[in-house]
C-alpha cells in the first residue's frame, strides 16, 4: 500500500505490497512499515467495490502464502502490529493521530489478510505460517511464541482498554472486525465447529482473565451507540515536499478505509440508513458470535458464562462464588437501548439471550412499568411478518413466550392503554390495551402462518402464548375478541375441508377407518383438530377464569354459537366444550327473554347483568394452561448459522466470497 496507492485498482500494482508478499525477508525494524502504513486510496463505495478490493488482493495474498515460509513476512507484520498496540493507550491519551492512523492501517491489513488465510487453508496451517522464521528457508523454532495467540490477546485488550475517543473509533471497530474474522473459519465448515484453535485461546490461556471485561466493553459499545466521528476528524495538512509519511492523508482515514467497514457484503442487502453506530452494531455481532461458541471438552463457553451471570449496577448483592466472569452493568440504559433497536436481528436475538438465559435481567425487565417500550417493537416485528426473515420472526415469538410465562406480566399487559397504533392497518385503533393488541397480532401470525409457511411449530408456540395469557384476559378490546372467534371460524371451515377430502381417501379403501390413515390428508386433519382443541381450551380457560372481565368475548360467542354446534358431539372435543355450550346456552336464553330487537348496547348489558347470575359451579374446572419454551437439545445448530448469516448480511461490510461460504443454512430468507 503506502503513499502510492489512490485507489482499489492500484493495489495488486502497489510496490510496498509486492515487497510484503515477494521473496525477500522484512527485518521488523526496517522503515519500510512506516511506509507500508502510511497509505490511503478512494474509498468503496458499494458492495460491488468491496468485492474489488477482496479481489485486488487476492494475488498478494496467495504470493504471501507462497513467500512465507522462507521470509517471515507475517510473523514481522503482526510483531509490528503488537509492538504499536503497547503504546496505544499512551498514543489516544496524547492525541498522536499519526500513530493511531498507522497502527489502524497495519490492522486492516492484517484483518485482509486473515480473511483470505483462513479461507485457503486450515487454522493449523494459519498458525503454522506465523510460526515462521526470516532466516533460514522453511524453517520454524517449535519453541517460539505463539504469535497468533497474542495478537488475538492484543485485540482483546485494545477492545477493552483503549479509551473511546474520535481518534481512536475506527481502530476500535477494526480491532472488533478483526477478531470476528479470527472466529470465522467456522463459514468454511458444513457442520458446527466443536473443537477449535481460536476457540481453545478463547477459552483459556491469556485470552481467558479478559472474558467479563470484553463481554461488559462490546455490550456497552451496543447500549451507548457511540455515532463515527464526522468526516475530516483525522485530516492532516500535506507536507509542502508533497511526500513523506503523510502523503496522501488528505483523503483522510475517516472518509477513506473507515467507509470500508461501513458499507454491505456483496450479497447483503444495501447498507442500512439506520445504521448510526458502526461500533454499536459489529460489537454485537462478535458478542453474540463469542455467546454461541460450542463449549470445549470440561471447559463451559466463559462467555456464556458472563452473559448469562451479570447483575445490575444497582444491585449490591454478593456474586456468587461458584459463578465465573460475571460483572455489572446499568440495566436501565440496556433496557432502553434493547427497547429502540429490535428492528435488527442481532438486537432481538440479544434480547432472546438475555430473557432465556439471565434470570436477573428477565426479572428486572418483567418488573418495568414500562413494558409496553419493549412489547411494542416485538408486536411491530410479528406483525411486518411479509418483510422479516423467518429466523427473526420467530425469535420475536418465542420472546413473547418467555414473557408470557409470567402471570404478573399477563396481568399488567392489559392494564397499558395504547392511544392510536398507526403501524396496524387492519383496522383503526384509536384505543386499545396491549393485552389486546398483542392478541391481534399473534392471531394475524398464526393466519398468515395457515396461508403462507405452513409451519406447525409456529402455530403452537403462538398458541402457548395466548394460553399462557388467556386466565388473565381483561377487557377486551372489542375487535380482539372477534378475531378470536374469526380465527376459530377460519379453523372450522378447514377442518371441514381436510375432513371431507380425508372422509372420501377412507371411502375408497375398504376395511380401514379415517383415524388409521398415513396420507397426509389425514395428518393435516390431525394437525388442525390438535390446533382446534388448543383454540377451545384458550377460550375456555378465559370464560371460566375471568369471564366477569370480558363481555366482548361472550358477545363474540353468542354472535358466532353456530359455530361451535359441530363440535359438541365431537369425541375429542366434548369435555372442552361443555363450559363453552353452557355459557352459551346461559346467554342465548336471556336474550331471548329480553326480545328481539336487541342493540349492541343492550346485549352488552344483558352479559354483564348476567355474568352475576351464572352458576361458577356449574363450570368444570381443567388444569391450568401453562406453556414454558424449552430450548432444543443442540441450540447451536440452529443459532450458530443464524448469528454468522447476520455477521455475512451485516451492513458493517465484512466481504468474504459467497462461492466459499460452507456453513449449512446460510439462509437469511
Amino acid at each position: 500500500m503506502g503513499s502510492n496507492s489512490s485507489k482499489i485498482s492500484d493495489l495488486p500494482k502497489n510496490e510496498y505490497l509486492k515487497r510484503l508478499s515477494g521473496p525477500e525477508a522484512i527485518s521488523e525494524n526496517d522503515p519500510f512499515w512506516n511506509q507500508l502504513f502510511s497509505f490511503s486510496f478512494s474509498a468503496p463505495t458499494s458492495s460491488t467495490e468491496l468485492k474489488l478490493l477482496e479481489e485486488a488482493t487476492i494475488s498478494v495474498c496467495k504470493s504471501l502464502v507462497e513467500n512465507n515460509p522462507r521470509t517471515g513476512n507475517l510473523a514481522a507484520l503482526t510483531k509490528v502490529f503488537l509492538a504499536r498496540t503497547r503504546e496505544l493507550r499512551l498514543s489516544a491519551e496524547c492525541q498522536n493521530h499519526i500513530f493511531i492512523w498507522q497502527t489502524h492501517n497495519a490492522l486492516f491489513i492484517i484483518c485482509c489478510l486473515l480473511k483470505v488465510f483462513i479461507c485457503e487453508m486450515s487454522e493449523e496451517e494459519l498458525q503454522l505460517h506465523f510460526t515462521y522464521e526470516e532466516k533460514l528457508p522453511g524453517t520454524y523454532s517449535s519453541d517460539s511464541e505463539d504469535l497468533l495467540e497474542e495478537l488475538l490477546c492484543s485485540l482483546i485488550q485494545l477492545i477493552t482498554d483503549t479509551p473511546l475517543l474520535d481518534i481512536t473509533y475506527e481502530i476500535s471497530v477494526e480491532a472488533i472486525s478483526a477478531m470476528i474474522v479470527f472466529l470465522s473459519c467456522q463459514l468454511f465448515h458444513k457442520e458446527v465447529l466443536r473443537q477449535s484453535i481460536s476457540h481453545k485461546y478463547l477459552m483459556q490461556g491469556p485470552c481467558l482473565p479478559y472474558t467479563s471485561k470484553l463481554v461488559k466493553t462490546l455490550l456497552y459499545n451496543f447500549i451507548r451507540q457511540e455515532k463515527p466521528p464526522p468526516p475530516g476528524t483525522h485530516v492532516f495538512p500535506q507536507q509542502s515536499d508533497g511526500g513523506g509519511l503523510l502523503y496522501g492523508l488528505a483523503s483522510g482515514v475517516a472518509t477513506g478505509l473507515w467507509t470500508v467497514f461501513t458499507l454491505g457484503g456483496v450479497g447483503s442487502k444495501a447498507a442500512s440508513p439506520e445504521l448510526t453506530s458502526p461500533l454499536a452494531n459489529q460489537s454485537l455481532l462478535l458478542l453474540l458470535v463469542l455467546v454461541n461458541l460450542t463449549d470445549a471438552p470440561d471447559i463451559p463457553n466463559p462467555y456464556r458464562q458472563a452473559v448469562t451471570s451479570f447483575k445490575n449496577t444497582q444491585d449490591s448483592s454478593p456474586f456468587p462464588s461458584s459463578v465465573p466472569h460475571t460483572f455489572q452493568i446499568n440495566f436501565n440504559s440496556l433496557y432502553t437501548t434493547l427497547c429502540e433497536q429490535q428492528t435488527s436481528d442481532q438486537a432481538t436475538l440479544l434480547l432472546y439471550t438475555l430473557l432465556h438465559q439471565n434470570a436477573n435481567v428477565r426479572t428486572y425487565m418483567l418488573a418495568r412499568t414500562d413494558m409496553e417500550n419493549l412489547v411494542l417493537p416485538i408486536l411491530e416485528i410479528l406483525y411486518h411478518v411479509e418483510e422479516r426473515n423467518s429466523h427473526h420472526v420467530y425469535m420475536a415469538l418465542i420472546i413473547l413466550l418467555i414473557l408470557t410465562e409470567d402471570d404478573g406480566f399477563n396481568r399488567s399487559i392489559h392494564e397499558v392503554i395504547l392511544k392510536n397504533i398507526t403501524w396496524y392497518s387492519e383496522r383503526v385503533l384509536t384505543e386499545i390495551s396491549l393485552g389486546s393488541l398483542l392478541i391481534l397480532v399473534v392471531i394475524r401470525t398464526i393466519q398468515y402462518n395457515m396461508t403462507r409457511t405452513r409451519d406447525k411449530y409456529l402455530h403452537t408456540n403462538c398458541l402457548a402464548a395466548l394460553a399462557n395469557m388467556s386466565a388473565q384476559f381483561r377487557s377486551l378490546h372489542q375487535y380482539a375478541a372477534q378475531r378470536i372467534i374469526s380465527l376459530f371460524s377460519l379453523l372450522s371451515k378447514k377442518h371441514n375441508k381436510v375432513l371431507e377430502q380425508a372422509t372420501q381417501q377412507a371411502d375408497s379403501v375398504t376395511f380401514v377407518r379415517l383415524s388409521d390413515l398415513q396420507s397426509p390428508v389425514a395428518q393435516d386433519l390431525s394437525v388442525i383438530e390438535e390446533v382446534i382443541r388448543m383454540m377451545l381450551e384458550i377460550i375456555n380457560s378465559c370464560l371460566t377464569n375471568s369471564l366477569h372481565h370480558n363481555p366482548n368475548l361472550v358477545y363474540a360467542l353468542l354472535y358466532k354459537r353456530d359455530l361451535f354446534e359441530q363440535f359438541r358431539t365431537h369425541p375429542s372435543f366434548q369435555d372442552i366444550m361443555q363450559n363453552i355450550d353452557l355459557v352459551i346456552s346461559f346467554f342465548s336464553s336471556r336474550l331471548l327473554q329480553s326480545g328481539a330487537e336487541l342493540s349492541v348496547e343492550r346485549v352488552l348489558e344483558i352479559i354483564k347483568q348476567g355474568v352475576v347470575a351464572l352458576p361458577k359451579d356449574r363450570l368444570k374446572k381443567f388444569p391450568e394452561l401453562k406453556f414454558k419454551y424449552v430450548e432444543e437439545e443442540q441450540p447451536e445448530e440452529f443459532f450458530i448459522p443464524y448469528v454468522w448469516s447476520l455477521v455475512y448480511n451485516s451492513a458493517v461490510g465484512l466481504y468474504w466470497n459467497p462461492q466459499d461460504i460452507q456453513l449449512f443454512a446460510m439462509d437469511s430468507d
